[in-house]
């Protein structure tokens, strides 16, 4: 194994870690909901009264974070080795496994896992070989 000592930031990575965590449990224990991208996003259409806004709120949270971030560390550039038809069909596979697996890696990766929930430990291992599968293929197979 190679490390790229150049793009290895553990800081940012450490703090985006704790406020992954911070704002999960945040949710679950202040308002009882589980902090699921997919689900969050999801719920929003068709809109339901009274809960349209704090999904709109955390889904901004999630956009603005980044840039925000960008004022405490210096951001890795990373290099994206796909053209545009590739990385669609990337997003709709990844949509169409949330739909599957009725959630995501936030929602069954970090939520779940946490609450030891037998179906989210296996949606988990479903993702990572799912991952592991397609790396596989796409690296050895294909080119």
């Amino acid at each position: 194994m190679n490390i790229d000592w150049t793009h290895f930031t553990p800081g940012s990575a450490l703090a985006g870690g704790l406020l992954i965590g911070l704002s999960a449990a945040w949710l679950i224990l202040f308002d009882g909901r589980i902090l699921g991208a997919a689900g969050v996003l999801g719920g929003l259409l068709p809109p339901r009264a009274g809960d349209w806004a704090w999904r709109a709120s955390l889904l901004a949270g999630l956009v603005a974070s980044p840039l925000a971030t960008r004022f405490f560390f210096e951001p890795a550039r990373p290099a994206i080795e796909a053209n545009a038809a590739m990385l669609v069909a990337g997003g709709l596979l990844v949509g169409l496994g949330t739909r599957f697996a009725n959630g995501c890696t936030s929602g069954h990766g970090v939520c779940g896992i946490a609450r030891l929930s037998p179906r989210s430990l296996v949606a988990t291992a479903g993702f990572m070989v799912s991952g592991f599968f397609t790396v596989f293929i796409i690296r050895h197979v294909v080119a």
